[in-house]
């Protein structure tokens, strides 16, 4: 099969193909998995900390990629839950033991097993993937291939970063950033809570035009002022320098939920710039958002195709993942990206 392979950590600024485009044995599926038939995969912030070594190391060499959709054409040794032709996706969770406390819970994004798709495992920028059948999702009609990559964890992620504001209908929602997960928020956001004003924070004209044009009350930059207090502020950037920002926008007793797997080091120091009474006074809240659960994918994909939430794409094949890649590293960026597999 073709895939795109992680060989080495690198940083993309001196190394704009980090991926090596190769031929792989399509891998065989062992008792209770089943293997996939690639059709998309969409392209994440995530996979640019992976290549610069700012989450935990890979296991290398890795096929990238964690937004997967893809059709089952093999089932191993007691698959249930799936049949050959079904149609599925995998996200960031690859697995979780189960077993333990954070698990019997709910909580399998919090288990200390816990397992990423195209970081601990191979994942979805090739032409074939395996994974447990437990871990593949269902994708509902009428979500296309394509449009469904971004929800898994785009969508997914922010479907969780959403529950997490503990936000009421009505109260103000302000989203800094605006990528693949925050246009999906916005247009989620404007479903669940239809009487909140929704606040945009982005660096680009271009994102504050497309945040506007999708529904959002204002929007600027990430250094500007934000026009009333906020409730609840998702933080969606890489970078440092918006999280004092968003507290400052916060109203007594709200909260800010960073949507983030890490935070890029340029900025830090910022943080010695944190100030009591401006930033936590009033009993505001920083809460982390980490990893997804399955319920998260679940739960998200019946509300997209329940409410037809669909992202805005731009496709690439997959022979021009780094292409993707170093688009979405530049900011040039409208919507999601998606890799499609032939």
């Amino acid at each position: 099969m073709k895939a795109q392979e992680l060989q080495t950590i690198t940083d993309l600024q001196h190394n704009p193909e980090p991926l090596v485009f190769c031929e792989r044995e399509i891998p065989s599926p062992g008792p209770r998995e089943v293997l996939l038939r690639v059709r998309a995969c969409g392209v994440c912030h995530t996979e640019l900390d992976e290549i610069e070594g700012r989450t935990p190391p890979p296991e290398l060499p890795v096929i990238p990629g964690h937004q997967v959709v893809g059709r089952v054409e093999y089932c191993g040794i007691g698959v249930t839950a799936h049949s050959v032709g079904d149609r599925v996706g995998v996200a960031w969770i690859f697995s979780a033991c189960g077993h333990c406390d954070f698990c019997q819970r709910g909580l399998e994004n919090l288990c200390a097993d816990f397992r990423a798709t195209g970081r601990d495992a191979d994942g979805g920028y090739a032409q074939y993937m395996v994974v447990a059948e437990d871990f593949a999702c269902p994708i509902p009609e009428p979500l296309d291939d394509i449009e469904s990559a971004p929800l898994l964890c785009a969508g997914a992620i922010g479907y969780r970063s959403l529950q997490l504001t503990a936000l009421r209908n009505g109260e103000p929602l302000g989203l800094t950033g605006f990528g693949s997960s925050g246009h999906l928020v916005l247009k989620l956001a404007r479903h669940l809570y239809p009487d909140s004003e929704i606040f945009i924070f982005a660096r680009n004209p271009l994102e504050q035009k497309f945040a506007m044009d999708l529904g959002a009350a204002w929007a600027g930059d990430t250094t500007d002022t934000s026009p009333t207090g906020l409730q609840a502020v998702i933080d969606t950037t890489p970078v440092w320098r918006p999280v004092l920002a968003a507290m400052e926008h916060l109203r007594p007793g709200g909260r800010l939920v960073i949507n983030a797997i890490r935070k890029e080091d340029t900025d830090r120091d910022l943080l010695a710039g944190l100030d009591y009474s401006r930033h936590l006074w009033l009993e505001k809240e920083i809460k982390s958002v980490a990893n997804v659960c399955r319920s998260d994918v679940r739960e998200f994909l019946k509300l997209a195709a329940e409410l037809d939430i669909r992202p805005q794409i731009e496709v690439y094949p997959l022979e021009e993942a780094n292409r993707a890649l170093i688009d979405l590293k530049s900011g040039a960026v409208r919507g999601a990206k998606v890799l499609v597999i032939d």
